[in-house]
């Protein structure tokens, strides 16, 4: 009776480390409810579709079936922090993928570490995560900060050009702002202003009175006031309402989710850069990617379901290379690692382990067909136009 007890629980165990062995397991930590709800069902939307596409819908890869783990951590710091633990302890998670806030993101990092377990950082954007906070378990799909503004800065910057930025007074737009000034001078530009606002601000007129009256009376051609903000407030169209123009001063910004998009109906003809447009790029991915996405959501894909499929194809490949699960062989598999996404080809930069990818330098059109604005693309800004510094400290 006892011999056949400890045969039973041996195949038990032996069935079970087969089992575990013919997965891939991921989890996914977002803040599927709570402020940036909207980003995350896009974030789930993107990873589900990609996973579908990179395995050609048997959603398989390398003989694993893939299982996928949900994790709710509303934004917040605290609960993505146990969530992700759970998914590595608890529902033996062999790859995380998450979040959407910065901060909860932050919290995450130390957690990957410990549980020696990667984390693909998708889609929170602070510098932080592939810099001074970073750790080897870290790999992020989604761009940084850094790429943000210093596209910006690549597409609207060059011999005469006068800028002056407006953002949020706190250490997200002070280190877009850093960011984008240090990439503006490389280009020719010159920053003459700098304006931080607390980020509950709704009345610009005396913060856009003094944006203007430090570039009125400049001789330049091009005068522009750049701004970055996350969240209500909408200062491009308070300061669009003081009416710029007088002065020959343009409004910039980087681009956004569809929604947003239709406030800059009223700015045909500005020029900026953006992360994703749908009708941007021009690959087999991504004509899949839209034409799919509208066929069953009856609306096109926007910048965090690219994002959500863009890891996907990252998981995807990285298991394939590698040919296991197991973290060290991954590791050494995705450092340098290329891979397609619908935006084209991300390189992880071995160095930090930050997804080397395209931004795109936009114009503004409006069509009277859609209800948001129209990103035409002026020009293609690929890695090797935007000079991404490594931030990291170990």
């Amino acid at each position: 009776m006892r011999l056949s007890l400890v045969l039973a629980t041996a195949m038990l165990a032996v069935t079970g480390g087969l089992a575990s062995a013919q997965e891939l397991r991921i989890a996914l930590i977002y803040g599927k409810t709570g402020p940036l709800e909207v980003y995350a069902k896009q974030t789930e939307i993107g990873l589900r579709m990609g996973l579908e596409y990179v395995t050609q819908k048997t959603m398989k890869v390398d003989g694993r079936s893939i299982v996928i783990i949900t994790k709710d951590d509303q934004n917040k710091s605290d609960l993505s922090k146990s969530a992700l633990a759970e998914a590595y302890k608890d529902d033996k998670a062999d790859i995380a993928v998450g979040t959407m806030s910065s901060a909860a993101a932050l919290a995450d990092l130390p957690v990957a570490e410990q549980n020696k377990k990667i984390l693909i950082v998708e889609s929170a954007s602070a510098d932080q995560i592939t810099g001074d906070k970073w750790n080897r378990y870290i790999f992020r799909t989604g761009r940084s900060a850094s790429q943000d503004a210093i596209s910006n800065a690549v597409a609207i910057g060059k011999p005469g050009v006068m800028v002056a930025t407006l953002a949020q007074d706190y250490a997200f737009g002070h280190e877009m702002v850093d960011a984008f000034e240090g990439a503006l001078e490389k280009t020719g530009a010159t920053l003459v202003a700098k304006e931080f606002v607390p980020t509950s601000t709704t009345d610009f007129t005396a913060v856009g009175q003094r944006l203007f009256d430090a570039l009125k009376d400049k001789p330049e051609q091009d005068k522009i006031i750049w701004i970055i903000w996350a969240g209500a407030g909408d200062p491009l169209g308070r300061l669009l309402e003081m009416n710029p123009k007088r002065y020959d001063i343009k409004l910039s910004t980087g681009g956004n989710i569809l929604p947003a998009l239709t406030s800059y109906r009223a700015l045909p003809d500005m020029q900026g850069a953006t992360y994703y447009y749908y009708g941007i790029p021009k690959n087999p991915v991504n004509d899949w990617l839209v034409a799919e996405h509208q066929t069953r959501y009856n609306a096109p894909p926007d910048f965090f379901t690219v994002g959500g499929f863009s890891a996907a194809m990252a998981v995807v490949t990285a298991v394939t290379k590698a040919k296991s699960t197991d973290t060290e062989k991954l590791i050494a598999a995705m450092e340098g690692m290329e891979f397609d996404t619908p935006k084209g080809k991300m390189t992880f930069r071995k160095e930090d382990h930050q997804a080397l990818q395209s931004m795109y330098h936009f114009k503004v059109k409006v069509d009277p067909s859609v209800d948001w604005a129209v990103l035409e693309q002026v020009r293609e800004l690929k890695a090797v136009d935007m000079d991404i510094p490594i931030r990291k400290k170990r």
